[in-house]
């Protein structure tokens, strides 16, 4: 049986050739706490949405997907950690998504520009921290 601390790693099933790939866990828990690794807008096509809002779409989908196999649900978000290409111009287009999906009850953010992502056509990495049962749902 797992004790309060141990260390859990949360890997979705559509995740699993990531995590044989290239050696991280989409999330782990350690407890009621969830570390969920940087979600990008890349759908299950592996091909990147257009556009900001597009992937914001896709990697928040993603993000609710892997704390629900974790137990836990995006209301439980308590830090939000965004990553973007182009901070600045796509501010308003990134906050209307992450309201959508955040309407109430809203993590701690942290919004931070960098020069590039992964892949060239990304334009946001979201990563969170959750905890389990603390959210309203």
């Amino acid at each position: 049986m797992a004790t309060p601390t141990s260390r859990q790693p949360i890997i979705p099933k559509p995740f699993q050739a990531f995590y044989d790939a290239y050696h991280f866990s989409p999330a782990t828990r350690v407890g009621d706490t969830i570390w969920v690794s940087g979600q990008v807008g890349i759908g299950p096509d592996m091909k990147a949405g257009e556009g900001m809002q597009a992937q914001a779409r896709i990697a928040f989908e993603s993000l609710k997907a892997v704390l629900e196999t974790a137990g836990a649900s995006l209301s439980d978000v308590v830090e939000l950690t965004t990553f973007h290409t182009n901070l600045r111009d796509e501010m308003k287009d990134f906050s209307a998504v992450k309201d959508a999906y955040f309407p109430a009850c809203y993590p701690s953010w942290t919004a931070v520009g960098v020069t590039q992502l992964a892949l060239p056509e990304l334009c946001i990495e979201i990563r969170a921290v959750a905890v389990a049962g603390c959210g309203d749902g």
